[in-house]
């Protein structure tokens, strides 16, 4: 379900619309490579409360980039993973990780988070 049309001034704008959050680009960054149960989310994301991680989730779902699927088991399981829609923001996503690992390497700061991506 698409989100309605909000007037922007400015392309960066709507984009943080759609991926503005505390936790929303980490939670688009673990789902490139695959879907994820909620608790894989949850174990990825340590810092954010179910009730965040929740709310995230369902605004992402709302925008058209992330698709829900309950799997009926006892007790039920919620996948998670990227829409097509989703999966266009990769580039962007890709370009913050680099970015982030120059910040870091300044920094002198190592982290497991994009192996694929150091130097």
């Amino acid at each position: 379900m698409q989100q309605s049309q909000e007037p922007f001034n400015c392309p960066v704008e709507a984009t943080l619309s759609l991926i503005g959050g505390k936790y929303k680009p980490l939670i688009l960054w673990h789902l490139i490579d695959q879907p994820l149960h909620y608790m894989e989310l949850q174990r990825l994301i340590p810092k954010a409360t179910a009730k965040m991680l929740s709310q995230q989730l369902r605004d992402l779902e709302n925008s058209g980039m992330v698709s829900r699927e309950v799997i009926p088991e006892k007790p039920p399981k919620t996948i998670y993973s990227l829409t097509a829609f989703g999966k266009s923001i990769i580039p962007v996503l890709e370009a913050m990780c680099k970015w982030g690992i120059g910040y870091l390497d300044g920094l002198d700061v190592q982290t497991p988070c994009c192996p694929s991506m150091n130097k």
